[in-house]
Order: structure tokens, then C-alpha cells, then sequence
């Protein structure tokens, strides 16, 4: 099945299952209608450019570099082009370029400012659309692994658990149920395979020589301790549900991340966009 046709598999939800921390079937949900929006990874896309546009810090040179110097141009008569020079006589910078862009230590031709913006404007339903299309498209087991994810042995998707899953405290507790889950084996082979690489540029002499691969997200209900006991797991995030954004569910504007839900996120998702349609 193509991924254009991907939309039509999530029409078929009816009856998603609430997993244990064990990974034990507790009982069944209907949640058609949260995973069943329609596909649209344009508005997804646009949304994520969006928040990581607004993100970025704004920055220049200082407005004085290349400037600092009483060099003059020589005029006309002489032969030589006129550029301004460093003044003196008989020293070896007498005569030299300065000030001017295509001389050493002269200033920048565009210089960035820090006057320039990069934030961008997106309207606030077609954002609230993107989140609502990203989160069916982690129900959809064909963008999930088109997205690179390792599903083979996830239990169900959409991957909803039992609220008890708030309450871990450790990393070896958080292994043991990701583990049940089926998606522990995710976040090793993908930090396995994106450790194996040096990061391109200059990044790499900045305290980040390996990229950091994205594995999959939980999504909570509130801050709590499982956002300390999950955060030494390579690559997987956690997030509460009322931070949720397209950026968490999307990175690199990419849908279909691999997403284990809390019941009650799923309750506040419920509460908080589609209730209010009516």
C-alpha cells in the first residue's frame, strides 16, 4: 500500500487496546476518531518549518569589525587602485589595503544582522490541523516504518498503556516495560547505527561529535518522574501532552513517529481538540 493510501488503514480503529505495563491487554477503547484525520503532510511539514524558524536566535557581527582603522584611499594620479590604505612611511603595513571588503582584515561585504527575523507565521488552525494529522499518522503502522522504525515487535498501533506508566522512577524500570512493549529495540538499533557516524561541519568541535538519533516519544499527561527515569534512553523523548507540538511528533517535518500514549494523554487530547467540535 502506497503511502497516499495510508489515511484509509486508520479508518479501520475502532477498538484500540489499553496495554499493562507488562504488556497484558487491560481493555479496549474507541479512538477512531482522534487517529482517523486525514493525512496531510504538507500542512505537517509547513508547521514544523514554522516552529523551527521561530526557534532559531537571532544574530550579526559587531557593526564596528573591519572598521577600526584611519585608512584612506590615495586618490586618483597615482597608478594604483583606490583603495583605502594603511597610513605611515616606511613601515611594511604603509601602503597596505584596509576597511574595504576585498582586502585582509577588511569588513564583510552582507554582514548578518541581528536586526533580521526569522520568524515565520502560521495560522492557528492549520497548526492545530498539523498536530492532529501527526498524531493519526503515529497509529499508521505504514508511516511509522517508512519513517525508519523498527515495528516487528510492537504490540499494537496506535501503542496506548495504562497510566501506572507515569509513575516509573528509574531507567532499569522504564527498560523493563519498553522492553514488554516492544519498543526498546528501537531506540538501540537506532542509536547503534546513528553512533557509527561523525557529524559533518563544525559541529563536531562543539561538544557534538555524533548525532542523535530520534527514537520513539511517550507522551504523558503531566511532568512527572518518568521524564527523569526515560531521558539516559537514547533517542526517546518524553513530553507532556498540553506541550505537545508537530516538531515532537514530526521531527525534520517527517510523520509517522513511533508514539507510546498514557490513557489519560489520550483523555486530555480528546478534551482539548476535539470535544470542543462538538
Amino acid at each position: 500500500m502506497s503511502l497516499s493510501n495510508a489515511v484509509e488503514v486508520n479508518s479501520h480503529l475502532k477498538e484500540v487496546p489499553v496495554y499493562s505495563l507488562k504488556g497484558e491487554v487491560l481493555k479496549t477503547r474507541d479512538l477512531s476518531r482522534i487517529f482517523a484525520i486525514p493525512y496531510r503532510p504538507d500542512v505537517i511539514r509547513r508547521a514544523v518549518l514554522a516552529a523551527l524558524a521561530n526557534r532559531r536566535q537571532r544574530y550579526g557581527t559587531d557593526p564596528l569589525a573591519g572598521k577600526r582603522t584611519s585608512a584612506e584611499d590615495w586618490g586618483t594620479g597615482r597608478g594604483v587602485a583606490r583603495i583605502p590604505r594603511v597610513k605611515g612611511h616606511g613601515s611594511q603595513s604603509s601602503g597596505r589595503g584596509a576597511f574595504a571588503p576585498n582586502t585582509v582584515g577588511g569588513r564583510k561585504t552582507h554582514p548578518p544582522r541581528a536586526e533580521r527575523s526569522f520568524t515565520e507565521k502560521i495560522n492557528k488552525k492549520e497548526r492545530i490541523l498539523a498536530i492532529k494529522s501527526a498524531i493519526a499518522a503515529t497509529a499508521n503502522p505504514i508511516l511509522v516504518e517508512a519513517r525508519g522504525h523498527l515495528v516487528d515487535d510492537v504490540l499494537y498501533l496506535p501503542l496506548i498503556v495504562e497510566d501506572k506508566l507515569e509513575e516509573i522512577t528509574t531507567t532499569k524500570q522504564a527498560k523493563e516495560v519498553f522492553e514488554s512493549l516492544g519498543v526498546l529495540v528501537d531506540s538501540e538499533e537506532r542509536a547503534r547505527r546513528r553512533m557509527s557516524k561523525y557529524r559533518a561541519g563544525k559541529g563536531k568541535r562543539r561538544g557534538r561529535r555524533y548525532q542523535r538519533a530520534r527514537s520513539f516519544l511517550v507522551v504523558v499527561s503531566k511532568k512527572n518522574n518518568i521524564l527523569k527515569a526515560a531521558k539516559n534512553l537514547p533517542g526517546v523523548d518524553v513530553v507532556d501532552v498540553n506541550s505537545l507540538n508537530a516538531v515532537d511528533l514530526a521531527p525534520g517535518g517527517h510523520p509517522g513517529r513511533l508514539t507510546v500514549w498514557t490513557e489519560s494523554a489520550v483523555d486530555v487530547i480528546m478534551q482539548k481538540y476535539f470535544e470542543k467540535e462538538g
